[in-house]
């Protein structure tokens, strides 16, 4: 199942930065928001009970001497009244129990309120006792403590039986929490929006150089070492922009060096080639006379004069090879273009060489097709390619040549060599145009100079097109040039008479 991909908006740092300061600003606020909530509810209420408390402990001990003891029916309803008239605003509701007995400020009230478990507390304890209670909805603070009569008898009567309990309703207590409630709600939103705004000039803050640091990396890629960050400040990002600059200039002082050195190379290449080839030709003039009169020799003496002239004819061939790779990598090669018939030119490139009659081809007609090209460097490549597969290959060699649009397209040339061999080893294929590169397990000892494909590349990409290897399915290697070709009609051949190096 393939993931879906998150678009790279949402999955930014800017982004990430915002959110994780949201979360952390609304954690912050509603955990700021409950503490205070908590703390000013417990105060309010605390307030309120702590009054109402002392205003019934007061009433109750004040009212309690002024009634006979026991008390009967009547007692325990005028007690009940005269302390329930006590609240500060009249809705105080009392009960008041001896043993069995019971009344209350308000006939017929049931006091719902007092659970069994508080009556028990009362009961046995000496302390007073409250509790806060919620019925549909509607806060209510239940308090309930027992009389004595201490110094009204002989002996102070703890446990007189006697019990009263007040239930006073908290409304404005709740009027005074729900108030405290809005205003959190309200001012989480601005708190909120402050947050945002916060993250937001924060993430500029921190993508700012990190920005800079993206545009100075990309710099570094395409090739201009001298880029280098400004530094502010001591923080980890300053740390990391004095990071990526002694980066760079380590890297611009190594890319230095080993240009230094392969201009160097480059230059001993050309150099050394440049100073073998009058030697050289010398020597070849010199081998031309001694093959003429090797027949006269003895056989010893003219297989040592053929041997000597081989190798002076490969070495020759080595150093034209490390010449032209020498232009190459010094920028120095030029296209000479000329609008040629692409079939004919591969034709004078095997009759040139003889090889009219060992190579076979498939080639358009003559004026079938024609192309915009280097007329040696082509022949250069074709040349190179098929003495490749004459010499590490097997019969048949082939010689295909075609016209197919390319992908966006434009008419390009396809230019095929073919043998019947065992193919390329899959480990050797991705060297195969690698300089100087042979493998034992590819082919016998080579008799070229190792240079041949990869000039065949540098032709190749010289033009704008491609070249590749590759093994046919029914056994044999193949070779693939791609050249573009200008659109029909384009052109008369007169115009660009040279092109420059675009490698």
């Amino acid at each position: 199942m393939r993931t879906p991909r998150v678009p790279r908006a949402l999955s930014g740092l800017r982004v990430r930065l915002v959110v994780a300061f949201t979360l952390v600003a609304v954690v912050a606020a509603v955990t700021t928001g409950a503490l205070t909530f908590r703390e000013a509810r417990n105060g309010v209420l605390q307030q309120s009970q702590d009054t109402v408390i002392e205003d019934f402990r007061h009433r109750v001990n004040t009212l309690a001497p002024n009634y006979r003891f026991p008390p009967d029916a009547s007692d325990l309803q005028s007690f009940a009244t005269d302390v329930s008239r006590g609240g500060p605003s009249q809705n105080w509701r009392v009960l008041v129990a001896y043993r069995e007995a019971r009344a209350t400020s308000e006939p017929g009230d049931e006091f719902r309120e007092l659970s069994p478990r508080m009556r028990e507390s009362v009961r046995t304890r000496l302390a007073t006792v409250f509790q806060r209670v919620t019925r549909n909805g509607h806060s209510s603070l239940v308090v309930g403590m027992p009389v004595t009569f201490a110094g009204r008898y002989t002996t102070e009567q703890p446990a007189s039986g006697l019990e009263v309990y007040l239930t006073v309703p908290q409304r404005e207590e709740q009027g005074y929490v729900d108030a405290l409630v809005t205003a959190i709600e309200r001012a989480t939103v601005p708190a909120l929006a402050l947050a945002v705004l916060v993250a937001l000039l924060a993430a500029r803050g921190v993508l700012r150089p990190v920005r800079a640091l993206r545009r100075a990396t990309r710099s570094i890629a395409e090739g201009r070492l001298d880029t280098r960050l400004a530094v502010q400040g001591s923080d980890e990002l300053a740390d990391l922009s004095r990071t990526f600059n002694e980066t760079a200039a380590a890297l611009e002082g190594s890319v230095a060096e080993l240009r230094r050195m392969e201009a160097g190379a480059r230059r001993f290449a050309a150099d050394v080639s440049h100073e073998l080839r009058t030697p050289l030709a010398a020597m070849s003039a010199v081998t031309d006379v001694l093959d003429e009169d090797a027949a006269d020799l003895d056989e010893d003496t003219a297989t040592a004069v053929r041997l000597i002239s081989e190798e002076t004819t490969k070495l020759a061939g080595l150093v034209d090879d490390l010449m032209e790779i020498s232009r190459f990598d010094a920028g120095a090669a030029a296209l000479h273009l000329d609008d040629i018939d692409l079939a004919e030119s591969l034709r004078r490139t095997l009759a040139a060489r003889g090889w009219q009659d060992t190579v076979e081809t498939a080639l358009p007609g003559p004026g079938e097709l024609r192309g915009r090209v280097d007329p040696r460097r082509l022949d250069v490549v074709v040349a190179n390619l098929v003495a490749n597969a004459l010499r590490h290959g097997a019969p048949p060699v082939r010689l295909h040549l075609r016209e197919e649009d390319g992908p966006d397209g434009g008419r390009r040339a396809v230019v095929e060599v073919r043998d019947g061999g065992d193919g390329i080893p899959e480990d050797v294929l991705p060297h195969v145009f690698d300089r100087f590169y042979k493998s034992d397990s590819a082919r016998t000892r080579s008799e070229g100079s190792g240079l041949g494909l990869a000039i065949v590349t540098e032709n190749v990409r010289l033009h704008g097109g491609s070249v590749r290897a590759g093994n046919r399915p029914d056994g044999g290697a193949v070779f693939t040039v791609v050249l573009p070709l200008l659109p029909r009609g384009a052109g008369d051949g007169s115009a660009h008479p040279r092109q420059e190096d675009r490698t």
